[in-house]
């Protein structure tokens, strides 16, 4: 098929839950190609010379490499191209702002639309396991050594995941009762289904690495004791989990405040957490649109965003903001909460001013401006903040470990060691809230510097530092 040819096919999307039913429950919005979709859409792929799509993923997958095989229909052959950069394809395929990485790069999208990498991912480890294949390397033989893992994130499941298959006894320490960090409790069942989860838990116990759950490090045993019961090193995964506040009025007493992340942990591990009808989120990533549509599913009817810019420049992937406004979540924009009303500690209401954009900031996004005199109220029972997220530092309690200004561990960009010979860190608790690809990334980085550690080499020996250059 000639380039002509390929620029002439469409674009493939997929079928979705009409939202009049996808509101009522969890389940997955959006379902996989079929066979013929899934080769049509690769077709339309036109094999560049220099391949933009692999250097906008941060995994560096060889995205032309498996869309090639799956167009022959070598799907188990596709899959492990992907496999062999990539620890989770299953939920890198779900849940990565592909808009903003590999399909953001993509020539085609230059004069038109890029292709659909993502939903061509899920469709090989969907078909892997709808046709029953292996899906798990080989384990490899003990070697004696111990490794602790803080958190089972996606930076601590690949960890875990490469080093448990170098021969490594890897005990993953995870505060909560459930497995998959942020994966489990920040992503609701809709965007990433559970049992894609428990195919990565299962996957890691294969290769024997001991989960101990309800533990967390720094509280219920500190850093400096894992190191006398003889585990070599350590990685710090924990992500960042502690709700930043708009620091207003009225936030700290009132009944009908909690925050996006808090919130969403809650609700996705069980408990029942009532917040009323009219609920106010604020923000424009992608937890502010969890936390909206997680409000829908439980119940809550009249429910919309605050953002004080515009929709351009919001964040969050513009798939989750259409399925958001199809379900019927209204965004007030260039609007910001000023203050919390309340009666007898109870939220009665948000006072909000307008703003309008001014220069662009550091961010390269115009700033947001008070209007004078513009305050508004908006009656509400409950409003959740969802304006980013910060690093606790339980977890290097006793430690004097070194921090960066706004939080995150400080460590080598190379190796990931932090102060703390060894000790290494990577995910969210170093990039600040990121992606689930970047969060893998670092942690194939940190395992392969930990193995280095152990076995008495230089961490830079022979490496490729280039490949680590990221601009995150």
């Amino acid at each position: 098929m000639k380039p002509k040819e390929r620029m002439a096919i469409p674009r493939h999307y997929p079928k979705e839950l009409p939202p009049e039913e996808r509101i009522t429950n969890f389940k997955e919005v959006t379902f996989g190609f079929d066979e013929e979709t899934a080769i049509l859409e690769a077709n339309r792929c036109l094999q560049c010379k220099k391949p933009f799509c692999i250097q906008g993923c941060p995994i560096h997958n060889d995205i032309p490499g498996f869309i090639a095989l799956l167009r022959e229909k070598k799907f188990e052959e596709a899959y492990w191209k992907v496999r062999e950069t990539s620890t989770m394809p299953s939920v890198c395929s779900r849940v990565c702002p592909h808009e903003f990485q590999c399909e953001g790069a993509c020539v085609r999208g230059k004069k038109g639309e890029p292709v659909s990498i993502g939903m061509l991912e899920r469709y090989l480890t969907d078909w892997m396991v709808a046709n029953g294949k292996n899906m798990y390397k080989e384990c490899a033989r003990a070697n004696g050594k111990k490794v602790a893992i803080i958190g089972s994130g996606p930076a601590g499941m690949t960890v875990a995941h490469l080093l448990s298959h170098q021969g490594y006894s890897c005990t993953i320490f995870e505060a909560l009762p459930i497995f998959g960090g942020m994966l489990s409790v920040g992503i609701p069942h809709y965007r990433l289904p559970r049992d894609i989860i428990g195919a990565e838990l299962y996957a890691l116990k294969h290769c024997g690495v001991d989960i101990v759950y309800g533990t967390t490090i720094g509280r219920d045993k500190i850093l400096a004791e894992l190191k006398k019961e003889g585990f070599e090193t350590a990685f710090l995964g924990i992500g960042a989990h502690e709700s930043r506040k708009l620091g207003i009025e009225g936030e700290e007493d009132t009944q009908g405040v909690l925050h996006g992340v808090d919130y969403l942990r809650r609700v996705l591990s069980g408990e029942d957490v009532t917040i009323g009808n009219r609920v106010v989120v604020v923000g424009g990533g992608n937890v502010a649109i969890d936390v909206a549509r997680v409000a829908l599913r439980r119940g809550s009817k009249d429910v919309f965003i605050l953002y004080r810019r515009t929709k351009e420049e919001m964040p969050a992937s513009s798939v989750e903001i259409h399925h958001l406004e199809e379900e019927g979540v209204r965004i007030e924009m260039l609007a910001a909460p000023v203050k919390i009303h309340q009666q007898d500690g109870k939220m009665t209401g948000v006072e909000c001013v307008r703003m309008e954009l001014g220069e662009p900031d550091d961010s390269g996004r115009r700033r947001p401006v008070v209007k004078e005199g513009s305050n508004f109220i908006i009656e509400a029972d409950s409003i959740i903040p969802a304006i980013s997220q910060k690093v606790n530092h339980t977890a290097d309690k006793g430690l004097q470990m070194k921090i960066e200004s706004w939080g995150t561990y400080r460590v080598n960009p190379k190796t990931l060691q932090t102060s703390i010979e060894w000790i290494f860190a990577g995910g969210d608790d170093v990039l600040g809230p990121q992606t689930v690809a970047k969060a893998i990334y670092q942690g194939k980085v940190a395992a392969e510097s930990m193995h280095r550690y152990m076995q008495g080499q230089d961490l830079f020996e022979g490496r490729d530092l280039t490949c680590y250059m990221v601009d995150w």
